[in-house]
């Protein structure tokens, strides 16, 4: 096909050809930078990308129908699930490129639980005769919690 077309829309598709090349470099670069911060927030490679393919498939104008069910045909059990994909196909369609979670305000979940098991534990060493009852009272968790933590 190249060959049918004249000298200067010939170059003009060779340039393209080049730009896609040097854009498809830079992307492959800016996957890998992708990759280190996904690492370094803990999502995992998975995740990621089910989420860059979601953000290709909305560029090619698939539906979040569509998307699922390609996700389903390559990753199985392990694609994301069905609400997840229609919420980030509503983001990239308006406009998102990020393939991270947003960053969130407040204290991880986990150092709260950890908290919570070091004082119910310095809890029971001060006083060994307080039931699990009055222990979650003063700590204002589940009694359940406090038997999973005891135990």
């Amino acid at each position: 096909m190249v060959g049918q077309l004249s000298s200067g829309t010939r170059h003009r598709v060779l340039a393209l050809a080049a730009l896609d090349y040097g854009s498809l470099f830079l992307s492959g670069i800016y996957y890998c930078l992708r990759v280190f911060w996904c690492i370094a927030t803990r999502i995992s490679e998975l995740e990621l990308k089910q989420r860059t393919n979601i953000n290709f498939l909305v560029k090619l104008g698939k539906s979040g129908n569509e998307i699922r069910e390609m996700l389903v045909q390559v990753y199985g059990d392990n694609a994301t699930k069905k609400t997840a994909v229609y919420n980030w196909v509503k983001g990239f369609y308006e406009g998102r490129e990020s393939v991270t979670d947003e960053e969130r305000s407040g204290r991880p979940v986990r150092s709260r639980i950890e908290e919570s098991i070091a004082k119910i534990r310095q809890i029971v060493l001060e006083n060994r005769r307080l039931t699990v009852r009055i222990i979650a009272e003063q700590e204002n968790v589940d009694r359940e919690t406090v038997r999973n933590i005891l135990t």
